[in-house]
């Protein structure tokens, strides 16, 4: 019997688990670093980093990194932590 087709909703659904180091590098690029300053920071190389990349666009379907935390976000992988504040002018 055949398989149902699935579709991308349904896929995006599916069970998706993030190795510890890869939450860093996602974390360290939805902060605003590159990849050799993710890199830097823990202490691989940047060709390590964008390995980390290749397979967290794998798992989570996506082509880039504002893509990927997006999804990363709204599955709940990473916490969605705003970082820009604006301080010029507010009373």
């Amino acid at each position: 019997m055949p398989m149902p087709a699935t579709s991308r909703s349904e896929n995006s659904q599916r069970a998706v688990r993030l190795t510890k180091r890869e939450i860093e590098v996602l974390s360290l690029i939805a902060q605003g670093h590159s990849s050799k300053e993710a890199a830097d920071v823990l202490f691989v190389s940047k060709r390590t980093v964008d390995f980390h990349l290749a397979n967290i666009y794998d798992k989570l379907g996506v082509n880039n990194r504002v893509q990927a935390f997006r999804a990363a976000t709204r599955m709940g992988l990473i916490p969605f932590e705003p970082t820009f504040v604006h301080t010029m002018g507010e009373s």
